[in-house]
């Protein structure tokens, strides 16, 4: 294993377990989450499983659905399915779910802050889009659609199954919408590994 790709797998994984941890953070202040998870917390209230394991669970799935898409996966790809569940499982519980309302605040805003590092992190490693955004990325190969067509398409849809569901939506749903975009362009130049010019560069985010 070269040192580049030994420097990749760490900010891979280092990113992917910030993640998920940031995610349970999130999840812990009470104040909304983004679309995904308002799906995974929602989905957790009705089946046998911790929230992390239906992160799990559900990225898998996803995954399957890159068959007919013909799409192929990465080992950041493999690693995101099972990271950022173990992760979240871990932060959740640790952190202890704060009563003061300007606690949750912070929780909630360093969960936003981390998240977009986190995502910098494990994008900058380039080894793979992670199977939520391997499946709009499909699709748009696939249809000719924008990139914007489908991943608003897919995240208003599990945003609405996760509400119905009982998952939490809430400023942070909105703070997340707004934040995230600029958060990992703003991180992204510090963390991102220099790719070499037969590489091609993918976006391994959830």
């Amino acid at each position: 294993m070269t040192t580049t790709m030994t420097e990749r797998l760490v900010r891979l994984l280092a990113g992917l377990f910030l993640y998920g941890f940031t995610m349970a953070m999130m999840v812990e202040s009470t104040l909304g989450l983004d679309p995904w998870d308002v799906f995974h917390e929602g989905l957790a209230k009705h089946v046998p499983l911790t929230f992390g394991q239906v992160v799990i669970v559900t990225g898998a799935a996803v995954l399957l659905l890159w068959i007919p898409l013909r799409q192929k996966p990465g080992i950041g790809t493999v690693l995101n399915v099972i990271v950022i569940g173990l992760a979240a499982d871990l932060g959740i519980a640790v952190i202890s779910q704060p009563d003061n309302v300007a606690v949750r605040t912070l929780l909630l805003a360093g969960g936003v802050v981390g998240n977009g590092l986190a995502g910098a992190l494990y994008i900058g490693a380039h080894l793979g889009p992670g199977p939520r955004d391997g499946l709009w990325l499909g699709l748009v190969r696939i249809t000719g659609r924008s990139v914007r067509f489908w991943r608003t398409t897919i995240e208003l849809t599990v945003l609405v199954l996760g509400f119905l569901l009982g998952g939490t939506v809430g400023v942070g749903t909105v703070l997340y919408a707004l934040a995230i975009g600029p958060l990992v362009q703003l991180f992204l130049p510090w963390v991102s590994i220099e790719q070499t010019s037969r590489e091609e560069s993918q976006v391994p985010r959830r």
